[in-house]
């Protein structure tokens, strides 16, 4: 009978454990995501670079898409649809956002690329992207990108027949912005 007791206990606790192991594995699941999307490029998601390695023959176009949560009362556009750039050249648009309320919004914008195997060689160097954008009542941005496509692309027999990326931000509201914090 101790024995029978003993397997029970140690059954009971593995699978406690392995309950407490799923339950931390699922809070973390979003941010082990996110930081594998972003070392890696996978589903589009682009690069971050301190600096553009410098411009080589050949071209590519970059189209420009814009979207906005219906939850947050703002106008956000590109100022051009597309551009033809040199690969690993460093290349400047922007945005425009307006806030059509009278408070203070915050938006948080997300991105991806298309297709999504050029989303590893689409870096960018600056965006408003990567914090919070408050904007004040009436309030209208010019917000940059400033971004490179990796000249490897064209390296790549995935991704050399690709004549088009298209770059697409969508913001949503944020419930608590960090300056409220």
């Amino acid at each position: 009978m101790n024995s029978v007791a003993q397997k029970n206990r140690t059954v009971g606790f593995r699978a406690a454990l392995f309950g407490i192991a799923m339950l931390a594995l699922a809070f973390a699941s979003v941010p082990l995501y996110r930081v594998f999307c972003q070392v890696t490029g996978f589903g589009g998601t682009t690069m971050k670079a301190a600096a553009a390695p410098g411009a080589v023959t050949g071209e590519i176009g970059v189209r420009f898409d814009a979207n906005i949560d219906p939850r947050l009362p703002w106008k956000f556009v590109p100022e051009q649809e597309t551009v033809r750039i040199h690969p690993g050249a460093r290349t400047t648009i922007y945005y425009d956002a307006t806030n059509y309320t009278a408070r203070s919004t915050t938006g948080q914008a997300i991105f991806n690329v298309t297709p999504e195997s050029a989303g590893k060689y689409f870096s960018k160097i600056e965006c408003f992207c990567f914090t919070e954008q408050t904007l004040k009542p009436g309030q209208s941005v010019r917000m940059p990108v400033v971004f490179f496509v990796d000249p490897k692309l064209r390296q790549d027999p995935d991704t050399r027949p690709i004549d088009e990326i298209t770059l697409s931000y969508t913001f949503y509201p944020v419930d608590n912005p960090e300056t409220a914090r």
